[in-house]
């Protein structure tokens, strides 16, 4: 039986496991996808030679820039970005040859594409992590200009504590790449001054548990588009199918 299956820690709930499981079932597939808990990116290599059914694997965090050490060749989009989130395990007489990919990009890309209109120029993106830089290269690809929002003082970035009404209505797209207001800490939200919102700011949610985060509720309070990541994920599962199963 083929296996297919995602690292990273802690995982908690996961999309992925249920999506590709109840999908093998559906379409009578000979597979099983399986989650991987690892404490240490080092897990990865017990995995692969313990496996040798294996032939793919999402990442999630905190091991989007932690893996490409490990992997053998790397797509241009994943590498331009700096995280890679899918990787296709070939296995190659008694050797095994890891290729990286980033579908958060194509994913989130297609999903927020048909929500941007002419007024919006900038985006504000809340975090700096694998996720954050492919948010980043997708909405600089459809010609937005972007902001990084940190918790802490960081090159190229703003923190929260020097973001102004004026920053909101100028980035009028932001895009929450952090995990406040994820099941179970739905009372929380990031940082920002809500009040300078209107129907010309769009935020979108990477988050999808609960369907409408503080984030987006606020949001919506003042006026503006709201969507949260669950689009971005089938899209993004769609895209890790191909990768894994399409030779390039």
């Amino acid at each position: 039986m083929t296996k297919y299956g995602l690292i990273g820690y802690p995982l908690g709930h996961s999309f992925s496991i249920g999506y590709f499981n109840e999908k093998f079932r559906n379409e009578g597939i000979d597979a099983e996808y399986i989650n991987y808990e690892i404490p240490s990116i080092n897990g990865l290599v017990e995995i692969l030679e313990t496996t040798p059914e294996l032939k793919g694997l999402n990442v999630t965090i905190p091991y989007k820039q932690q893996v490409m050490k490990f992997l053998h060749a790397v797509s241009p989009e994943a590498k331009a970005i700096g995280a890679v989130n899918v990787i296709r395990v070939e296995h190659k007489g008694n050797k095994t040859f890891l290729k990286g990919y980033n579908s958060d990009v194509i994913g989130f890309t297609k999903s927020i594409e048909p929500l941007l209109e002419k007024y919006h120029q900038k985006a504000l993106i809340l975090g700096t992590g694998g996720a954050a830089k492919a948010v980043d290269y997708g909405l600089r690809s459809l010609g937005l200009e972007t902001l990084f929002v940190s918790r802490t003082k960081k090159k190229d970035a703003v923190t929260y504590q020097e973001l102004k009404p004026k920053h909101i209505e100028t980035y009028n797209v932001i895009v929450n790449c952090t995990p406040a207001g994820m099941y179970p800490r739905i009372d929380e939200c990031p940082d920002l001054p809500y009040e300078a919102m209107n129907n010309h700011t769009l935020l979108y949610d990477l988050l999808y548990n609960p369907d409408e985060t503080l984030f987006m509720r606020k949001g919506a309070a003042q006026g503006a588009t709201v969507k949260n990541g669950l689009e971005m994920l089938l899209l993004q599962a769609f895209a890790g199918w191909e990768f894994w199963n399409t030779a390039d």
